[in-house]
């Protein structure tokens, strides 16, 4: 019997085979890599969409209430509200950038913007009286400021209808003054939507990773009905002060109460660097402009929304 020959691989043949295997480990590297870095973009997406959302929710919600002042049982026809708001108070005022005293103004009525507040985020401080119907109250049923801290009472003397006779009256009532800016702390490094309400000393952050906030306000012109609700035009914080047409009426407050509507627009970022170059991190600003120099490999994007002032009309 002849002896089988053994025969091995040529050098070429094993050659052939390294080459083949290195190619399809190449596609299997390169196929889970752009699975993964889409799959990194795509969750970006989703956390900015819902920080995003919900910044804009507790802008709009805040907003709706501002001025919110109900007709109380049994007061008079000759004041049926509480003693809230006059020619010289605010339900809401707005600043171009930053005010200046956020966290230490009494009240919307001594608040000031800072100088210079360009491109900055805007800044806005709402007011409305507060129950436990408009906030989710306290344990012992005080209503709350946008963190959830019960607000200080106010005690007053009204005049209310006993089914007799008209007897001065002994009230209590609430009201919410609440602050929202962008900041960042030695904790929270990312740009945070921050709150600051009556109810504390302190302001808390809200939502992360909320690098701009604008607003802008619809107005109606000076010589409007006080009941008009047609829109002349939108005007940023600064300009509601100082409009030619504005300025006929004597006071900030007047000026103010002009305001029917209010247009905001967030950027939200991505937490992580997510993206591959900077053309691919170019985003689309609130002012409609694109920015092409991003300062890092994030997403960005801008949501906006407008919101009705509900409680503006006087009664």
């Amino acid at each position: 019997m002849k002896r089988a020959t053994s025969r091995g691989l040529s050098l070429i043949e094993l050659l052939v085979s390294l080459a083949i295997g290195i190619i399809l480990m190449i596609a299997v590297i390169s196929a889970y890599l752009g699975s993964s870095g889409a799959s990194r973009v795509a969750d970006a997406q989703v956390r900015m969409n819902e920080d995003a959302q919900a910044a804009l929710t507790i802008l709009v919600q805040q907003l709706r209430m501002a001025g919110n002042n109900p007709k109380q049982p049994n007061y008079t026809n000759a004041a049926p509200r509480n003693p809230i708001y006059d020619a010289t108070t605010y339900i809401l005022r707005g600043c171009d950038g930053t005010f200046s005293d956020i966290t230490t103004a009494a009240s919307l009525q001594t608040l000031t913007c800072a100088a210079g507040g360009g491109t900055a985020p805007d800044s806005v401080g709402i007011s409305y009286e507060a129950d436990r119907y408009n906030t989710i109250p306290t344990g012992a049923n005080v209503p709350t400021d946008c963190l959830g801290q019960g607000v200080p009472v106010i005690n007053g003397t009204q005049d209310v209808w006993d089914g007799a006779a008209v007897t001065p009256t002994a009230v209590s009532y609430y009201v919410a003054d609440n602050r929202f800016y962008i900041a960042t702390s030695s904790v929270i490094t990312a740009p945070t939507l921050y709150c600051k309400g009556n109810g504390g000393a302190n302001p808390q952050p809200l939502v992360e990773n909320i690098e701009d906030l604008q607003f802008t306000y619809g107005t109606a012109t000076a010589a409007a009905a006080a009941d008009a609700l047609a829109v002349a035009g939108y005007l940023t914080a600064n300009e509601v002060v100082t409009n030619a047409d504005l300025t006929a009426l004597a006071t900030e407050p007047e000026r103010w109460a002009k305001v029917l509507t209010v247009r905001i627009c967030v950027v939200a970022r991505s937490e992580q660097q997510v993206v591959s170059d900077a053309a691919s991190a170019r985003y689309v600003q609130c002012d409609g402009t694109t920015n092409t120099a991003p300062p890092d490999l994030r997403l960005r994007r801008a949501y906006s929304t407008v919101v009705v002032l509900r409680n503006r009309a006087p009664s």
